[in-house]
């Protein structure tokens, strides 16, 4: 009786223990949903955790990871600290960017536009990388010009 007693007590005891520990990306869902109450926005949540707003349509087709895409593009954190802005059109090859943008821009149609909240684990996820410290949530507005 005493050992399933002190089993019973030991599994209580582990399953409090993983109760108390919140993962990485909920705490990330509850801070873009938090900064999407705060600042009266709305978005769509992605299987992936990725929050998006297509803000304009654009016309044509959609890209693929395969395509060097020309973007416009706003990057900040949910403190507002701006980290990167390009406001000429840039070419990356898609397949180089961070997770979130490998989801989100293929959302994109030439012309359009979209604002994109990406958990940490699609951007640097614990890496700290110039004014982005580990396990930021990042916002982007971005632009797709074209792709090829």
């Amino acid at each position: 009786m005493k050992k399933f007693l002190i089993f019973g007590l030991m599994m209580f005891a582990l399953g409090a223990c993983k109760k108390d520990k919140e993962s990485q990306a909920e705490k990330d869902d509850k801070i873009i949903q938090q900064y999407l109450k705060d600042n009266d926005k709305e978005a769509t949540k992605h299987s992936s955790g990725l929050y998006y707003n297509i803000t304009k349509e654009g016309t044509g087709y959609h890209p693929n990871l395969s395509y060097t895409i020309r973007v416009i593009y706003k990057g900040w954190l949910t403190n507002g600290t701006v980290f990167d802005e390009v406001t000429s059109p840039i070419d990356l090859n898609l397949s180089t960017v961070i997770t979130g943008w490998k989801i989100g821009v293929p959302m994109l149609k030439p012309g359009g536009r979209g604002t994109f909240y990406i958990p940490s684990g699609l951007a640097y996820g614990e890496r700290s990388l110039g004014d982005i410290p580990s396990n930021s949530v990042l916002i982007f507005d971005i632009e797709l010009v074209d792709f090829y």
